[in-house]
C-alpha cells in the first residue's frame, strides 16, 4: 500500500490553516470522527483511508 504521509500533512496543515475541524471533515465525507482522525494521523492505514485521503487533496485542490 503506497506511503500516505506527504498527503496527511499537508492535508493537516491546510485544516489548520482554513480553521476546519476534523469533525466538520469527517460529517462531509460521511465517516466518523475517530475514523478520520485515525486516517490523518496514519494509525489506520487501509485502502479505504487511502481513497479517502487522495479525495479531500482533490476536493480542497491540496497542493
Amino acid at each position: 500500500m503506497p506511503e500516505s504521509k506527504n498527503g496527511r500533512e499537508k492535508i493537516v496543515s491546510y485544516l489548520t490553516d482554513n480553521d476546519i475541524s476534523i469533525s466538520s471533515l469527517a460529517v462531509m465525507y460521511g465517516i466518523n470522527k475517530q475514523d478520520m482522525s485515525d486516517y490523518l494521523a496514519g494509525r489506520k492505514k487501509n485502502p479505504r483511508g487511502n481513497q479517502i485521503i487522495l479525495k479531500i487533496i482533490s476536493d480542497f485542490k491540496i497542493r
